[in-house]
């Protein structure tokens, strides 16, 4: 809709003495933003076309909205820790005074971009140490100095292999145990919740809050933290903090591991876990692979020579990782 009307005007009045011509773009064209690729590209389309007009001599504008404090159709259901998270991200909410004063000195310039918002400079500094300011807001705070790739390397991967190193050898609750401070901080800080004790581990993470762009932020916190690569539907593949712990557990432990294999014990506790968090509507498939996984168990069982009708004593040992999940694969066309 932005480009299409925008377009038209453009076409329609391109021959009227016009005095401006003014289009509200958004910070998130300039800066981007997660989840909002459709959104910061149409936007982007309202900048260039401000440009296009001033080149051949026409009026034009694009000012890039910050966040404003006034709520309306686009931000009338943000909550506090909405406004929370946001103003971390480095942009406080612009208020009404403060936008139309904006606006007046926007149209002074002779730019035909110009961002308006409110940042938040400790925010911004803060992510500045954390390496994850946008380069364009690199002027606005110092950036801490970097010594080189290798010592920029060693600071950036030093805490995830502290974590591994420090989970390895720990009794598999004291793991757990571990970790689980570390996802209810995160879901806590993403959500903009003060006290992480105030995340309950078994409640799901959507009706916790989380939605499409808080899940890129908290994969994306994590996989710092952890050193991990996830997935960026990780908050949605896993029902709660709880699942969501033992699912790092696996991963780092794996790949903490030589040659990166996790035990087969291990990814049946993993299973185990995860099925105490399963929806309704997916227990028919879930079991339909569980009982795969059976007849493959026990197909292994006879291929290693236990006699028809007299099977060993259940013992996981007697079948090797690979012809498992092999099986696995096979009964579910993987």
């Amino acid at each position: 809709p932005k480009v299409d009307a925008a377009w038209n005007l453009h076409e329609l009045t391109r021959e009227l003495p016009l005095k401006a011509f003014v289009l509200y773009s958004s910070l998130a064209g300039v800066l981007g933003n997660a989840g909002q690729a459709n959104y910061a590209a149409a936007n982007t389309f309202l900048d260039t076309l401000a440009a296009h007009r001033q080149a051949t001599g026409l009026p034009a504008h694009s000012l890039a909205w910050g966040l404003w404090a006034q709520t309306g159709a686009m931000t009338g259901d943000l909550t506090e820790a909405d406004l929370t998270r946001l103003s971390r991200s480095g942009v406080h909410p612009l208020t009404a005074t403060q936008g139309l004063d904006l606006f007046d000195a926007a149209l002074a310039t002779e730019e035909p971009l110009v961002a308006l918002a409110a940042f938040n400079l400790p925010a911004l500094r803060a992510r500045a140490a954390d390496d994850n300011l946008p380069a364009m807001l690199s002027g606005l705070v110092r950036v801490p100095a970097r010594r080189g790739t290798a010592a920029q390397t060693a600071v950036v991967t030093a805490a995830p292999a502290q974590l591994a190193a420090g989970l390895i050898g720990l009794p598999a609750d004291e793991q757990r145990s571990e970790l689980m401070v570390l996802v209810r901080g995160t879901i806590a800080a993403v959500l903009g919740h003060a006290d992480p004790d105030g995340i309950d581990p078994r409640s799901g993470l959507q009706k916790l809050g989380l939605d499409s762009l808080t899940a890129v932020e908290l994969r994306n916190r994590l996989n710092a933290a952890t050193g991990l690569r996830l997935p960026t539907t990780v908050a949605f593949d896993q029902p709660n903090a709880e699942a969501l712990t033992e699912h790092l557990r696996t991963r780092i432990l794996a790949e903490a591991a030589p040659g990166g294999d996790l035990p087969l014990a291990e990814e049946i506790d993993r299973i185990t876990l995860a099925l105490g968090g399963l929806r309704a509507d997916d227990h028919a498939a879930v079991g339909t692979s569980l009982q795969a996984l059976l007849r493959a168990w026990q197909d292994a069982e006879l291929r290693h020579g236990s006699p028809a009708g007299e099977p060993e004593e259940a013992d996981l040992d007697s079948v090797t990782d690979d012809e498992l999940f092999a099986a696995l694969d096979d009964e579910l066309g993987l």
